[in-house]
């Protein structure tokens, strides 16, 4: 018999909502799981079909609107919240409000309507809470084909193994960050003040099948569409020469992990983890670029940009430890069946996906 009985997933038709939201549902099929999603995103409207099909409800409304949420049909005991514009570069150039009032004021609904209910309540925060610039002054070596991390870090919660929770957070760090950070801030206040019980996961970068990949978010599976689609791409930023790395984690992996959080709930609740691949599954973009290569078959013509970004970062890996302390949790899918994954997916649906990716 599980826990909960009527969860709610915002941000429910995005790519990390929609997964989590089928995962719950294949592994309880008698709980009421509803996504709950304003389709603001290109691509989202394309799960609505799958949602259906699997017995997940779907409410349309937004976040940014607390009448939206306080108004659903049915009084959720867990929120599991995934709503977010999720892009590094948002509000650079120009107007924030839209990332303002989604991720953090968003939030804020979100959790005043836990309040209201007396929900439990898991936050999807990202390892964009780490500024940038201290990530960047991390000590590393160049190789041909990516930047390394030293096993000696003079920086706190810093190793060769990555960053971890006890990493500093003094500095900048995105504006999306910037969001995601006020809101493990707010969640814990809210836990505190009224006793919700709540998680929170700090992801780095998640990714496989149905990810509506964009420029500036979800590189890998933008890697694999190009190579797809037979676009071309850019190595921006560190010199143009696509050494930089990030760690990643298969959507399926972190489903698994966030559903075994859920069934013992009790064991993780008021807890704050870094989530992702760690070191032994991370890649350059270099490294993507062969791996497209060889599963697309497939060879493109790659722009090299030496200009640097705001917020972009020379490596990240995350240092999984504390999650894996709890019991004993690993990642399991490597690179290569994550990427296959990501293109069998667009092979198989290719018309249906083809416009929202690229």
């Amino acid at each position: 018999m599980p826990i909960h009985q009527r969860i709610l997933v915002t941000g429910g038709a995005g790519f990390v909502g929609s997964s989590v939201a089928l995962a719950l549902k294949r592994s309880h099929p008698q709980t009421l799981v509803t996504a709950f999603d304003n389709l603001h995103r290109r691509g989202s409207e394309l799960n609505l079909s799958r949602l259906r099909e699997e017995g997940v409800a779907f409410a349309h409304g937004d976040i940014r609107s607390l009448s939206d949420l306080i108004n659903l049909p049915e009084a959720p005991d867990l929120i599991v919240e995934c709503s977010a514009e999720p892009s590094a570069q948002a509000g650079y150039g120009g107007s924030p409000e839209y990332l303002i009032d989604t991720n953090l004021a968003g939030c804020y609904h979100c959790l005043e309507l836990a309040r209201r209910v007396h929900a439990d309540f898991v936050f999807i925060s990202t390892s964009r809470v780490y500024p940038y610039r201290r990530l960047n002054e991390l000590a590393y070596e160049e190789g041909p084909d990516r930047f390394h991390l030293c096993a000696e870090q003079t920086i706190a919660g810093a190793s060769g193994l990555g960053v971890s929770e006890e990493f500093p957070l003094d500095g900048a760090r995105s504006l999306y960050g910037m969001t995601k950070l006020a809101g493990e801030l707010m969640v814990a206040e809210y836990g505190d003040a009224y006793g919700i019980r709540y998680l929170i996961n700090r992801c780095g970068l998640l990714t496989g099948p149905w990810q509506m990949a964009k420029a500036d978010q979800g590189v890998i599976a933008l890697w694999v569409a190009a190579h797809y689609f037979r676009r071309n791409l850019s190595y921006i930023g560190f010199d143009g020469s696509g050494r930089q790395v990030r760690d990643f984690l298969h959507i399926d992996d972190f489903c698994e992990l966030l559903l075994e959080q859920i069934v013992n709930f009790e064991t993780y609740q008021g807890r704050l983890f870094n989530v992702g691949g760690g070191a032994k599954l991370s890649l350059s973009l270099k490294e993507t670029t062969r791996l497209c290569e060889e599963i697309t078959g497939n060879r493109l013509t790659i722009t090299p940009v030496a200009e640097t970004r705001p917020a972009d970062v020379r490596i990240y890996l995350t240092d999984h430890r504390q999650l894996s302390a709890v019991k004993g949790w690993q990642p399991e899918r490597d690179a290569r069946t994550t990427l296959a994954d990501i293109f069998n997916w667009i092979r198989g649906a290719e018309a249906l996906v083809k416009h929202a990716l690229m």
